[in-house]
């Protein structure tokens, strides 16, 4: 049996359709990329990218589409074995249009999608015994059945002292009423111990718009540390005794999907490193996560080189060599 997994990631899998003409709206593209993603499978994707250990739970469609995502998964070593197959719904997908500005147009064909219907009494509370950290994201608390099972899968982690992480991924169209998107989003803060929010989803959930305010928010709400990423300007990490902002790596834009998941992988798979070092270790501002945040905001420079989400996670040797040109520059 293959042991199990040190970090598990909860959520979407799906296929992101990139457009091939920058600066162009959808309607208006020419052609698009195949591209294997959904945020959370981006992030077990990018752990093992970095050498970790991970797992994904959730569902995808009984068609070829699944199949094709699956495959993509193990083969870049993430455990599936939870990752199931629904005969009665398709795989999510999603048409991307990207700006130079890094804005993205985007739509979701999800009617339902697979992902909408992990149920809670599909998931095995064995899976978690090895666990290090556990990562949701909100795009699970958009159907009932899917929001069900990922607060059972975090008190399946909680129960095995697992540090949780959350993601809130706002995208407007899989929400019909966006007072419930800002609700569900702020409910996710509740039972996570380190959130990670890119700058410009932060104004809508928290209602705040520094990144002072948007770490302060969070924290109220049990948060031990929030990280907000501000794109090729960084980010501002806090754990509410101490503060700052880390800057960002010089990077050529080409595709920004994915980036901020490969932040968040790369601060998991550092977690998931120190816990095991260090059982019971907690999250607090101090040099070496410093180091974790330069090394963070590095991953997301490679990814934003590359097409797509999963194909742009980048390997330990690739995020070296980003750091070390940027040493190279300053000396």
């Amino acid at each position: 049996m293959t042991a199990l997994p040190e970090i598990i990631c909860l959520g979407e899998l799906l296929i992101d359709f990139v457009s091939l003409d920058k600066n162009q709206s959808l309607s208006a593209s020419s052609g698009f990329l195949k591209a294997p993603g959904g945020a959370p499978a981006n992030v077990a994707a990018g752990v093992t990218r970095l050498g970790g250990a991970a797992g994904f739970i959730g569902k995808v469609g009984k068609d070829p589409f699944g199949a094709y995502l699956k495959q993509v998964l193990r083969e870049l070593g993430v455990d599936v074995r939870f990752l199931l197959g629904d005969p009665g719904a398709r795989t999510n997908l999603s048409f991307v249009a990207q700006k130079s500005d890094g804005v993205r147009d985007c739509i979701f064909y999800r009617h339902p999608g697979a992902d909408m219907l992990l149920r809670p009494d599909e998931l095995d509370q064995s899976y978690f015994s090895n666990v290090q950290v556990f990562h949701y994201g909100s795009i699970s608390f958009t159907a009932p059945d899917s929001e069900q099972a990922t607060l059972h899968a975090i008190r399946f982690a909680k129960e095995w002292d697992a540090l949780i992480s959350y993601d809130p991924n706002y995208r407007p169209d899989l929400w019909p009423d966006q007072a419930l998107a800002r609700q569900k989003m702020q409910d996710g803060f509740n039972y996570a111990d380190f959130v990670k929010i890119s700058e410009e989803e932060m104004t809508f959930i928290t209602g705040v718009d520094t990144p002072e305010g948007c770490g302060e928010f969070i924290l109220k709400r049990g948060a031990k540390a929030v990280a907000v990423t501000l794109g090729e300007r960084g980010c501002y990490f806090t754990d509410g005794d101490a503060q700052g902002y880390l800057p960002g790596v010089p990077s050529q834009l080409l595709d920004s999907t994915g980036a901020g998941d490969a932040f968040t992988s790369a601060m998991l798979y550092h977690f998931a490193q120190k816990r095991k070092a260090f059982p019971g270790y907690r999250l607090k501002a101090d040099q070496e996560i410093q180091k974790w945040l330069a090394f963070a905001n590095a991953a997301g420079a490679v990814a934003v080189t590359k097409m797509g989400a999963i194909p742009s996670l980048p390997d330990k040797s690739e995020v070296a060599a980003r750091l070390a040109g940027i040493s190279s520059a300053v000396q």
